[in-house]
């Protein structure tokens, strides 16, 4: 009885951590993916509410592991039990899967808030920050492997011109270095200005946004005068 609920449970898992045809397609050909509606409105109103909650405790009333630094609230995903769901939503879950060849390791998860006026932050991947050997994607059997990606669950709505996430699609597949000199110096503040291969990702409340580590991205500053972001910043491994 053991082997034989062992081999379902196999079974379960190896057809569990398949992508989609597309989701695999597009993973591969840009290095992200925006799954839109990916969290439900009962899902994306209790995060909300949750997230608000952390931002609005005052720093001396929070439990020992929590605070703030900057824009980055502390291990915000164990804040609340609907933000702790998302690290194994349904919706992400099987490309989690797939992506760590069924071997996940949840290593962090932060909750960001962009606020009126708080810088971004300039082009980067793993590559330039910790050296070429740093992260591996590759693709093996028909699946996609890749070593170290976050997943980015959206809160609130991000119009063009708001600012957010920059990417330049296909880097994580670069074989060579990204010119010092290149897309502004990797220092790019304007959205409306953006260098040709660069482009701002604007998701909507509730959608989710999945990028490699080896993706080069980078953050426009927040712009809107009345309306922040908050998204949480889940890293796998």
């Amino acid at each position: 009885m053991f082997y034989t609920d062992l081999l379902q449970k196999h079974i379960v898992l190896r057809e569990y951590i398949m992508m989609t045809t597309t989701q695999r397609y597009l993973f591969d050909i840009t290095g992200y993916l925006h799954l839109k509606n990916a969290l439900s409105p009962e899902e994306l109103s209790a995060a909300r509410e949750a997230t608000q909650h952390y931002i609005d405790t005052p720093h001396d009333e929070l439990s020992p592991g929590f605070g703030v630094d900057g824009k980055r609230h502390l291990h915000g995903f164990a804040f609340d039990k609907s933000l702790e769901a998302l690290v194994l939503h349904p919706k992400t879950w099987p490309i989690v899967m797939e992506l760590t060849n069924g071997k996940p390791r949840f290593s962090s998860g932060t909750l960001q808030v962009d606020f009126p006026g708080v810088d971004g932050g300039g082009l980067h991947c793993a590559r330039d920050d910790f050296g070429w050997e740093s992260c591996r994607y590759e693709t093996r059997n028909g699946r996609i492997y890749c070593d170290s990606f976050v997943i980015f669950p959206y809160f609130d709505d991000v119009f063009p011109g708001d600012g957010g996430l920059l990417v330049v699609p296909g880097s994580h597949k670069a074989a060579f270095d990204r010119p010092e000199e290149l897309f502004n110096k990797g220092d790019i503040k304007d959205a409306s200005n953006l260098p040709e291969g660069v482009i701002n990702l604007t998701p909507r409340a509730g959608d989710v946004l999945i990028i490699s580590e080896l993706l080069t991205h980078g953050i426009l500053p927040w712009t809107p005068p009345d309306r922040i972001r908050r998204i949480l910043v889940l890293r796998y491994a």
